[in-house]
């Protein structure tokens, strides 16, 4: 009948639904039988015959070979055809930008980097933005209209409401009015902006540690502490996108700053941030502080900390950890979370010991206890939230097959 080949329970949506089944399965499972399809599915074999042929005729599965060595005949196996869609990610911070390019399957297939130590207006960030995706694209041997989506993580975030950059002052060049035009008009495909601490929740969510979890937080310590809220599966972005900026909470045993946007820090950043670190192992007479960034820095004196069992390593640890407790006691007093991932340099370099120990803290601190634990996305987990999250939304586009 004309008009319904779209409703709820006719034909076309059942197939769609059941071709969809079908690709998550294989996403999750890697290359599969016509016969695990269909009792993973629960269709017959006939209509798992069917599924995979308008798959594999819509360019969407390819064959990939047999399941020799196995148990009885030799079986054809399918999977997803990485080659169906490509999806982009970039990962912005002021010193460089990292852009990767992934296949349908989300394996990486192109990286670049692109070194952007000074803020030049010969070099305005829209040149910087496709020169590094351009990098990536040529090192995977496509070009820009191979990219279905780009997801772009920064500091901060941008304002849905004036489409500008808030929170992120020391992010040079990105605070034009005109930016996200600018960039819309030098792209082909469409773009999204996320957070980078929001991504990285993503990264962890899809990969890592908060996989399974719907309510969590993941708190970050590297360059900037942050944290994102994952609330029933979704990231809270809040009003002005500012949601999880709790580098400016105040916090006992931090001054009370004011101004906060102008100086780009707060009370918990300036208590337990990388930046603190170093000043803090001086004063309790930890030896042969290192140089370098802050960052580096504080992973380096986290990790030899961790090693030690007493004396004034140990002492930084403990301090450390009860001034993570002292912000992360408001967080889980107002959100009660379900987990708490603790990531970034400037907290996994701790371990297991130093999750211990805030997880002790915190048990003192506040009534409701999260369990918490160790992201484990460690490689470039921006850029990997940012490549997820361009996945997901290029494969509920190339996935729907009622279109």
């Amino acid at each position: 009948m004309a008009g319904t080949s779209g409703t709820p329970g006719t034909p076309r949506v059942l197939r769609a639904m059941n071709d969809r089944a079908a690709l998550d399965l294989l996403l999750e499972h890697g290359p599969l039988s016509r016969t695990r399809i269909g009792r993973l599915t629960g269709l017959s074999k006939p209509t798992a015959s069917q599924l995979l042929a308008r798959l594999e005729a819509a360019g969407l599965v390819v064959a990939t070979g047999t399941s020799a060595g196995r148990p009885g005949p030799n079986a054809q196996l399918y999977g997803v055809n990485p080659a169906a869609a490509h999806a982009a990610g970039l990962d912005v911070t002021p010193r460089r930008i990292r852009a990767a390019v992934a296949d349908l399957t989300g394996r990486t297939v192109g990286a670049y980097e692109l070194p952007t130590p000074d803020h030049r207006p010969d070099r305005p960030v829209v040149g910087q933005v496709t020169e590094a995706l351009d990098g990536a694209l040529q090192a995977a041997g496509l070009a820009r209209g191979d990219v279905r989506r780009l997801v772009i993580g920064t500091p901060g975030a941008f304002d849905p409401r004036t489409g500008r950059l808030r929170y992120a002052s020391h992010l040079p060049g990105w605070h034009s009015p005109t930016i996200l035009q600018e960039l819309a008009a030098a792209l082909p495909m469409p773009v999204e902006y996320e957070n980078d601490v929001n991504l990285v929740a993503v990264a962890e969510q899809r990969l890592g540690a908060a996989r399974g979890h719907r309510d969590f937080v993941l708190l970050w310590n590297q360059e900037g502490l942050g944290a994102a809220l994952v609330f029933d599966g979704r990231l809270h972005r809040g009003w002005t996108g500012g949601a999880g900026e709790v580098g400016f909470l105040p916090v006992p045993g931090a001054p009370l700053m004011r101004q906060v946007a102008r100086a780009d820090s707060g009370g918990y950043q300036e208590l337990a941030g990388s930046q603190a670190l170093p000043a803090l192992a001086r004063e309790l007479g930890v030896p042969d502080v290192p140089s370098g960034t802050y960052a580096e820095e504080a992973a380096a004196l986290v990790a030899r900390a961790a090693d030690h069992a007493d004396g004034p390593h140990r002492a930084l640890l403990a301090t450390y950890a009860t001034r993570l407790a002292t912000g992360l006691a408001s967080l889980v007093s107002v959100l009660d979370p379900e987990l708490v991932v603790l990531g970034g340099a400037s907290l996994t370099a701790g371990g297991e010991v130093l999750r211990a120990l805030v997880q002790a803290e915190l048990a003192q601190l506040a009534a409701s206890r999260p369990r918490l634990v160790l992201g484990e996305v460690r490689e470039h987990p921006v850029l990997r939230g940012a490549l997820e999250s361009a996945l997901a939304a290029t494969r509920d586009e190339v996935f729907d097959t009622s279109r």
